[in-house]
This record gives C-alpha cells, sequence and structure tokens, in this order.
C-alpha cells in the first residue's frame, strides 16, 4: 500500500516544494513509483515540474488541461454528493516513474469548506465526505497508478486545510531553514499539532463523518524528522552562525516538539531511522546557483549536466563536486524515508 508523506512548515522559504521535487524523483529514481502532489495555492511545485518560465508553458497547461487537485476534489466540495474518481496525473517524459497531481489557485477557497466541517455540531449531510476527501482520493489514484509513494507539497500556513491535510497523511516531515522565524515556527507547532490532533479526534467521532462514503483516517498520522537546509557551507560544515541555528532548533525539537508529539502517539520510534542527530534526517546545503539551473531545466541538481549549465574548467569541475555531493545527500535521504516508512519496492 502507497505511502502519503506531507512536507509542511508553517514558515516559507524552507524549500518544501524543491526537496518534495528532488525527494521524489531520487525516489522514482530508485524505482518507487512516486506522485508528489501541490497542494500550495501558489503552484510552485506545478510550476517547478512544468517548466513555467518557458513559453508561457503554464498558462497553456492550464488552459488545455483540467486535471488538477481542485477539479479532482470538486464532487465533494461541490455539494453534489458525487462520487471522487481517482485523478488524472502529469508523467514525467525524464523520469517514468515520477508523476505529478498539479495545484490550482482556486484550492485556497476550499478553506472555508474545511473550516465549516472542523466545526460541524449539526447534521450537514453534504459535508460528511469532506474530512476524508483528500486521503481517499489519494489513495484510489495510488491504486490506478500503482504508486509506492505520494508527497505533498503543503503551504506555510496554520489552515483548517492543512490541519486536514497533515492528519490526513501518513506521515509528515518538517523542512527547516537556519533562522530565528524557523525557531518561531517550530515552537509554534509544537502547540498547534496537539490542537489539530485534538479537533481530528472529535471529527472522527462526530456522527455525520462516521457515516461518510470517504472515511477520514483510522491511524494517526507520523512525524518522521526534520530536513535542515539552506545554509552556507564551510570545509564541507554548515558554517558557524547557520550551525548556532541548527543547534538550536534540533534542541527544540528534541526538547519541545518530539515529547508533545509522543503524548499525541504521532511519531516514529527513533530507532526507526539512521538520523544524523535528535529527528533530523539530512542536512542540505544552499543549492547556490545550481537551483537556477535545475529549475530552468526541468531536472534535480543531482542531475545536471556540463551542456545545461554551460560551464567549463575549474568552474565546472567545482559544479560537478557539488552536484556528485547533493547526488550522495539526496540518496541518503531516500534510504531513510524508505526504511522509517516501511516501503518495500515490488519488483
Amino acid at each position: 500500500m502507497s505511502k502519503i508523506i506531507a512536507l509542511f512548515n508553517n514558515k516559507g522559504g524552507v524549500s518544501k516544494t524543491t526537496t518534495t521535487f528532488h525527494l521524489g524523483w531520487k525516489l522514482a529514481e530508485k524505482g518507487y513509483k512516486t506522485l508528489i502532489v501541490d497542494t500550495d495555492p501558489q503552484c510552485n511545485l506545478t510550476g517547478l515540474c512544468l517548466n513555467a518560465d518557458k513559453d508561457d508553458k503554464l498558462e497553456k497547461f492550464y488552459k488545455k488541461n483540467k486535471n488538477n487537485l481542485k477539479n479532482a476534489l470538486s464532487p465533494v466540495f461541490s455539494g453534489a454528493l458525487s462520487p471522487l474518481n481517482p485523478a488524472e496525473c502529469y508523467k514525467f517524459a525524464e523520469n517514468n516513474k515520477l508523476f505529478l497531481l498539479p495545484g490550482h489557485i482556486d484550492f485556497a477557497e476550499y478553506d472555508a469548506t474545511y473550516s465549516i466541517a472542523e466545526n460541524l455540531t449539526g447534521t450537514l449531510i453534504m459535508l460528511k465526505n469532506v474530512p476524508g476527501a483528500f486521503r481517499n482520493l489519494l489513495q484510489m489514484t495510488a491504486e490506478k497508478y500503482e504508486f509506492d509513494f505520494i508527497l505533498v507539497d503543503m503551504s506555510p500556513n496554520i489552515s483548517a486545510t492543512n490541519a486536514n491535510i497533515l492528519m490526513e497523511s501518513d506521515y509528515f516531515i518538517l523542512p527547516c531553514a537556519p533562522d530565528y522565524f524557523c525557531y518561531m515556527a517550530i515552537d509554534s507547532l509544537a502547540r498547534v499539532f496537539p490542537k489539530w490532533d485534538r479537533t481530528y479526534n472529535q471529527m472522527k467521532d462526530n456522527i455525520v463523518f462516521k457515516g461518510a462514503d470517504y472515511k477520514m483516517n483510522k491511524e494517526k498520522t507520523q512525524f518522521i524528522g526534520t530536513i535542515q537546509q539552506r545554509y552556507r557551507p564551510r570545509n564541507g560544515s554548515p558554517s558557524k552562525a547557520f550551525s548556532e541555528w541548527i543547534d538550536d532548533i534540533n534542541s527544540l525539537v528534541k526538547n519541545k516538539l518530539v515529547p508533545v508529539l509522543k503524548e499525541c502517539n504521532m511519531i516514529i520510534p527513533y530507532n526507526s531511522c539512521n538520523y544524523e542527530k535528535d529527528y533530523n534526517l539530512i542536512n542540505i546545503s544552499d543549492f547556490n546557483s545550481l537551483i537556477a539551473q535545475s529549475q530552468s531545466n526541468n531536472t534535480p541538481v543531482f542531475l545536471l549536466t556540463q551542456e545545461q549549465v554551460q560551464k567549463s574548467g575549474s568552474v565546472w569541475d567545482n559544479m560537478k563536486q557539488n552536484i556528485e555531493e547533493f547526488n550522495q545527500i539526496f540518496d541518503r535521504l531516500a534510504n531513510r524515508v524508505i526504511n522509517a516508512t516501511g516501503v518495500r519496492r515490488e519488483d
């Protein structure tokens, strides 16, 4: 059975989208059929995958193609009580095991419906399928395409929509950046996650949702770990200023977030994964100029070629070394996610 993994932080600019794309590609490269889902109304993941900067490609895609997350969920959210169908997914030509479920800016309109359902105390039958719709859509899509992993790129906010997406996922990862605002975000989430857990448990006990066609997640979503990234390295390690913030965030996760998640039964056992430290899955330095080349070529940083970056001599030699290092980093990250989730490829 496929596993749904949400990548979330209520602070923006922590490379959620970039990590979703690169991790998804690496999992697919390893033979795991993988779907990446864009739930952020900004649609940055969709733009990255479809090379939005070239020849109005994104505009042409949306005019021609109605297959996106918002439309896939519309049978439930329109109130028509019509059944969901598996989503039609975009297949990457360069990686036949990687697929995209595009986002849509109008997906944000569904938040009001999520909020009403979250506070439901009456018998609004037309809303009974809302809480379980997202997970059931992904499950039936996974069955159609035989996905092993589904990675969900979430928006950076604390909303009813995000509460539902995270609680309906099997696992979640917190990408982090080494700065004060990310530290504040983790501190905030230590208070937010228990509230989401309580709300979700109350919803599952509600007689209306018990009678839903699309059932809510029976299990608790599980925290896999953090990813520390976007730092400048020195001699292969984060420079002092970044290292201090990474240590502070790791300490906050260990001493405040982890105890809260353990109390809610929302965390995997520490021995399930070969962590760097304190539930830190991996450290990923800033991509610098490589990210622009990656985006313009719709290619992960770790697969960029000399022809694509158009550099030579010592400049290319240095880039080539960085590219190989990123390849090894994402290989380790993918292996740790595979081990943490217990997903095994069926050859």
